[in-house]
This record gives structure tokens, sequence and C-alpha cells, in this order.
């Protein structure tokens, strides 16, 4: 097997697998999600959450996801239609839930009243608990960061995303736990910051799984906590679990990432014996802020004057570059609304059973 590290933002791609124009694989994947139940608004925002995960790179959150979704919905762990409620409202910090509906409904509402709200008062807290999956976090801030703010977001699951292990142990722990953040720059891209506290996320390592790839040394332990490359060893029983980045650093984070997102939530930091450990659930905590609210205002040319004097760097390697969060997605979505989405061919299998249930026809280039 070829061996892989799939970073965030990895725009590397299998000769075997299928290419189609973006366009094409929306209207798809909206009829998949509305013949499962949605409706056509909730269907179009799901659709183009996980393509735009594919456009950026990040195919891990991307339509890989769909087929699950699907068996997540037939299995009621999953409900259309649902909206963010709101549970405590004190202007500055509101606490929402989702209801166990999709997370790209629930966290896009959750990111608009946090954008009113950090208009009106400068800053804002919002917490979300039980919300499906949440899709791509960099979704999140690039939301705000079009609105004009800087924001923060820390995620995690309550039991069901157990899969990594702590610093120092050897079995699954703690979640993935995401950190991303995003603050926006005036005629150009945002600074969007979109990381797993954990070495790889779990989706990659379905895809290295699914294109017969190995993985790069020092990411995941198998079922009996040693180091291994095969990406199997994730999925067996009992499972391996996945390496936190940097050591103790990562794994710190990962910890504060089950209190803010969890504890504080009310989501619950992640535990085999909660409640909601049966189902995927996400809860998030959000800060945003308001740069015009601050005193002595000079943010967006200080952000421009750091962005510029961080790029001035000699790169380390010839025909290298440095580059500021968020610039390679944004240079693989150019690439791939001009060559296609590439879809591993296990993916696209699973695609296929998932519309052929619902009736939905298969666009040509996703047929085997």
């Amino acid at each position: 097997m070829t061996a892989v590290m799939q970073e965030a933002g990895d725009e590397a791609s299998a000769s075997s697998d299928h290419r189609i124009e973006q366009g094409r694989l929306r209207a798809f994947v909206e009829q998949v999600f509305a013949r499962a139940g949605s409706s056509p608004d909730e269907a179009r925002i799901v659709a183009d959450h996980l393509v735009d995960a594919n456009l950026k790179g990040h195919d891990s959150h991307g339509v890989i996801r769909v087929a699950k979704y699907v068996e997540w919905v037939r299995s009621g762990q999953l409900l259309p239609n649902q909206h963010a409620a709101i549970v405590k409202d004190s202007a500055a910090l509101v606490v929402l839930d989702g209801g166990f509906g999709y997370g790209q409904v629930i966290g896009r509402e959750a990111m608009d009243l946090a954008a009113e709200r950090a208009r009106r008062g400068g800053l804002c807290a919002v917490a979300i608990r039980n919300a499906g999956h949440l899709g791509r976090i960099g979704a999140w801030p690039e939301q705000l960061a079009q609105a004009g703010l800087v924001s923060i977001h820390f995620v995690n699951t309550s039991g069901f995303g157990i899969l990594v292990v702590p610093h120092g142990g050897s079995d699954r722990r703690l979640s993935a736990n995401p950190i991303a953040a995003g603050a926006p720059r005036p005629g150009r891209a945002p600074l969007i910051l979109d990381i797993a506290t954990s070495t790889i996320a779990e989706g990659r390592i379905q895809l290295a799984r699914n294109r017969g790839e190995s993985l790069e040394p020092g990411l995941v332990v198998d079922g009996s906590g040693q180091p291994t490359t095969d990406p199997a060893a994730l999925y067996t029983d009992p499972p391996g679990a996945i390496f936190p980045f940097g050591g103790h650093k990562g794994s710190g984070l990962s910890v504060f990432c089950e209190i803010l997102a969890g504890s504080l939530t009310g989501g619950r930091s992640s535990h085999p014996e909660n409640p909601t450990a049966g189902r995927l659930v996400n809860n998030m905590l959000s800060l945003a802020f308001d740069p015009a609210a601050f005193p002595d205002n000079t943010f967006d040319e200080d952000v421009m004057r750091l962005a510029a004097w961080t790029k001035a760097s000699s790169p380390l390697e010839t025909g290298g570059e440095v580059l500021l969060p968020g610039e390679l997605e944004e240079r693989i979505a150019r690439d791939r609304r001009r060559t296609g989405v590439p879809i591993d061919p296990e993916t696209v299998r699973h695609l296929a059973a998932s519309a052929a249930s619902l009736g939905v026809a298969v666009p040509p280039e996703l047929r085997s």
C-alpha cells in the first residue's frame, strides 16, 4: 500500500477516484437528502456544506458522510427539519439545543444569532448542545468572518465519537475535538484555522482505508495499544485509537475542548455512559467578537500587516512558500472548481447505494 499522511486541506487524490463537477454533485446530494425527508431548504444547506468541504480539500467531512447521514435518519438518530431552540438567553450568552437535527442547519442558525448579538454588544458566546454532526467546523468561522467578525470555536461529542488516546494512554478516551478560528481581511479571503486536536481526522482514516493506502507512522495505535500504519486497525474489536497532535499539548487542548464544548454547554464531555452516547451528537462553544467594538481600532490594518510580515519569511525549502491559515484550502477550491471534485470508489459505491434506496438517479460520473 502507498503511505499517506492526510493533512487538513490535502488535495491529493488517487488515480482511481471519480471526478464530478461541483454543481452536479450539489444537485445530486440535495436530491438524496430531500428524498430522505429534509425540506428543500435543509437539503440544499446540508448538500452545500458537504460539497464545500470537498471543494476545500476536507474530503473527510464531505460527501463521504452522505450514506452515514441517511443511515442515521432511518434509525432515528438524526432528525430532519429541526431548528436551534433557545434554552437560555442573556444577551451576551445564548445556549441552544439542536434537537438532534442536522448540524449544518443548527450551526448556521447559531452563527446568524452570534453575528447579530456580537454586532449589538461587541461580543457573544453561543453554546450549542445536542446537534447532529456539525460537519467541517471551519465553515462556522468563515460564516462569521464574512459578517466582519472574529471568532473561535471548540467542539466535542458526548460519547459516540470517542476516538483519541490521551497523552501517555493506550486506548480511546477523548473525541477528535476540533478547534477553529477565523478573522476577516478587507478585500481578501478570511484567515481560517480549522484543526482537530487529534493527529488526523477519523474521516481521513476512512479515506485511506477506502483507497488501500497505509498511514504515516505516529498517527494511530491498534486495539492492543501498539503503533500501526494500518487504517483498518481503527475499526477492529477491540478498536484502535488516534494519537493527539503534539503529545501533551494536543491532549491538553482536547481536554479543554471537552470542558468548553461539553461541560459548559450542558451537552456533556465525552463518556460512554452519557444518555446521548449512542448517537453522534456534537456540542460547540463559539465566541464571536466585533472588531469595531474595540477602542482605538486599527484591526484591519494590523491583520493585513501581520499577514504580510508572516508571508515575507524566506521559505525554508527551495520553491517553498509560507502559507497563512486557510490559503491552501482556497487554492484547492479554485482547482477543484476547474477540474471537478474527486471521490474515492468506496464512497461512490455508498453514495450509489443510498441514492438507489431512495429512488434518486446517480450521475453518470459516479457510476462504476
